[in-house]
């Protein structure tokens, strides 16, 4: 099989404190360098919620980009979501993007 390109975007709770946040962003960051290529790694920061988690008005962002085979990114959500500190996870498959010189495919050539 071939690795797709996958995002995660984890919002860390930061009830007990943005270190604590930041410790569970490096032990993820270990998960995905040890089953995945890592891209890229994004921390947002801390940042309002559109609405309260857990009487939580705030949360501390990451966003993850990583190459894996299709099984490791159900894994590493399962793992997000049973671990405490991590109030929301969404994991996605990333499309692959076309240079803007390619042309399109799907598009039909118009005759004049």
């Amino acid at each position: 099989m071939s690795s797709k390109n996958y995002e995660a975007l984890v919002v860390y709770s930061i009830a007990q404190g943005e270190e604590k946040a930041k410790e569970l962003e490096a032990r993820f960051q270990t998960m995905i360098d040890e089953n995945a290529t890592a891209e890229v790694t994004d921390p947002w920061g801390v940042r309002r919620l559109a609405y309260p988690i857990n009487d939580e008005p705030q949360g501390y962002y990451v966003l993850y980009r990583f190459a894996a085979e299709p099984e490791f990114p159900a894994e590493f959500n399962r793992v997000l979501k049973i671990t405490d500190g991590v109030l929301r996870v969404l994991v996605t498959v990333r499309p692959e993007l076309k240079p803007k010189d390619e042309p399109d495919e799907t598009a039909e050539e118009e005759e004049t």
